[in-house]
């Protein structure tokens, strides 16, 4: 019988618990990001006028 390579498992575990880090980290900073309706768009003819 092969004995198990504990080293395998191990980095298949890291790798494993990496990856759900990194979608758990992409997720909360998708909803940090404001939505288009709330980022205040100052008007086109909100300063002053040179003539």
């Amino acid at each position: 019988m092969a004995k198990p390579n504990y080293a395998f498992a191990k980095r298949q575990r890291d790798l494993a618990k990496k990856q759900k880090r990194d979608e758990k980290r992409r997720r909360k900073a998708a909803g940090k990001q404001p939505s288009p309706e709330q980022v205040p768009v100052p008007p086109d003819d909100a300063g002053p006028s040179k003539d």
